[in-house]
């Protein structure tokens, strides 16, 4: 696990690139596989929260590749609080408009 402690604000918070790296991590530890990317990070009242990206199922085209959006949930130090899968589409999917 990637330690955060040597990374914070003078108020004892991790930063957001480090909460963004802690959170990607630690995900990737628990689940056994690289995380693809990090599409957002946002402070909280009680730490941050991640959307992490993960490559769910290879397939041939990378087009079909099966991802998931996982949203990790981080104290202020940047220690994993708990994730869940948020979302799950093929990696050629593009977000539609509401």
């Amino acid at each position: 696990m990637t330690s955060t402690d040597d990374q914070t604000t003078p108020t004892g918070r991790t930063t957001a690139f480090q909460a963004m790296r802690g959170a990607a991590a630690q995900l990737a530890e628990l689940l056994g596989t690289t995380p693809d990317s990090v599409s957002a990070v946002r402070p909280t009242p009680d730490g941050w929260t991640a959307d992490v990206e993960v490559v769910e199922l290879e397939r041939v085209p990378d087009t079909m590749t099966i991802m998931a959006t996982y949203r990790v949930t981080l104290d202020p130090q940047g220690r994993l609080l708990g994730y869940e899968r948020v979302r799950r589409y093929a990696r050629g999917q593009l977000d539609r408009q509401r």
